[in-house]
């Protein structure tokens, strides 16, 4: 089968299409024929830092994690799939774990879930990653109802997520973008925008919450920007965010009793630890998505296996927006 590795690591790493043994099924596990995978920020991460990140795949490496397609077989053991079934998962493409730039994976069938009947495979194939960590961080922090919930980059691949799924939890929510059309995507998901480029943080806490400040923030940009979320949070505010690996000053969270919810989504990859709630999660947000809930936005270009180095090239360009698809 055709597939797309790296022979080595760094900002040039080129994808070269080679021919390469097509796996087998495997008890716990699930053979599908990959009909779309799409790009993270994470899977650039490992392609251009390589052995820095104790995550990433030895070389030769089969990057890729999100993937949607058809279930061609079923591994023993496995009963909640069925030959046909069209599904889609974040299953592979770090440490031990072949990625999804080919044409087949063998996913382990607790990392995935049947994707909903209102999306195309490409549309699937754009959620996982993004999509359950959106879900783990904002059923981590609390989401209710009626709470007023900011969202740092609402444009973005997670954040565009957590926005929908805030509303759709019943939250007034609010979202921070930096030019016109992130600003006007915000607003059609049905967000308040807030441009940071022209409103501080107490302008728009005043402006928004009366000075009192948001009950949640889900902070997709993290970072420094987590010293905007501290001083954007209420009393006893909650706080996810999805980047803390930084140095920060934690006087204002301290005064101010925040609560701060780190979100690793690859963590059940990694370690195999607690696997099936990815697969959980990912059925909830089908239902959600069914009933109206949610819609991943798809990047304008469009890219084919061949291409996988242009589209990585296209979210490292920080000019698209949605997420960046790969099809078959």
């Amino acid at each position: 089968m055709k597939a797309m590795p790296i022979n080595s690591y760094g900002e040039n790493a080129a994808f070269q299409a080679v021919e390469i043994e097509k796996p087998e099924v495997r008890p716990g596990h699930v053979l599908v024929k990959i009909a779309a995978s799409s790009v993270n920020t994470v899977d650039t991460m490992i392609r251009n830092m390589g052995e820095e990140l104790p995550l990433s795949p030895a070389t030769p490496a089969l990057l890729g994690m999100d993937f949607a397609g058809t279930v061609e077989a079923i591994g023993e053991g496995v009963d909640s799939f069925s030959v046909g079934d069209e599904v889609y998962g974040c299953a592979g493409g770090l440490a031990d774990l072949p990625g999804t730039l080919t044409e087949y994976i063998v996913a382990d069938a607790n990392l995935m879930a049947r994707k909903a009947k209102n999306l195309s495979l490409k549309e699937a194939a754009a959620m996982p990653l993004v999509a359950i960590t959106a879900y783990e961080g904002l059923m981590r922090a609390g989401i209710k109802a009626g709470q007023k919930v900011l969202v740092h980059g609402g444009s973005g691949g997670v954040g565009h997520i957590a926005l929908q799924l805030a509303r759709h939890f019943g939250a007034e929510v609010y979202s921070t973008g930096g030019g016109e059309k992130q600003l006007a995507l915000i607003e059609e998901l049905g967000a308040t925008p807030i441009n940071y480029k022209t409103e501080s943080v107490e302008q728009y806490v005043e402006k928004h919450t009366g000075g009192a400040g948001f009950d949640l923030i889900f902070d997709s940009v993290g970072g420094a920007n987590l010293i905007n979320s501290f001083e954007a949070a209420a009393l006893n505010g909650q706080i996810a965010s999805t980047v803390s690996m930084c140095e920060l000053d934690l006087n204002t969270a301290h005064f101010k009793g925040l609560s701060l919810h780190v979100v690793f989504m690859l963590i059940p990859m990694l370690h195999n630890y607690k696997r099936e709630v990815h697969g959980e999660i990912l059925s909830a947000l089908t239902q959600i998505v069914e009933a109206g809930g949610l819609k991943p936005v798809l990047d304008e270009n469009s890219y084919s296996l061949d291409q996988a180095g242009d589209a990585y090239a296209r979210l490292e360009s920080g000019q698209g927006m949605g997420k960046v698809v790969i099809e078959n």
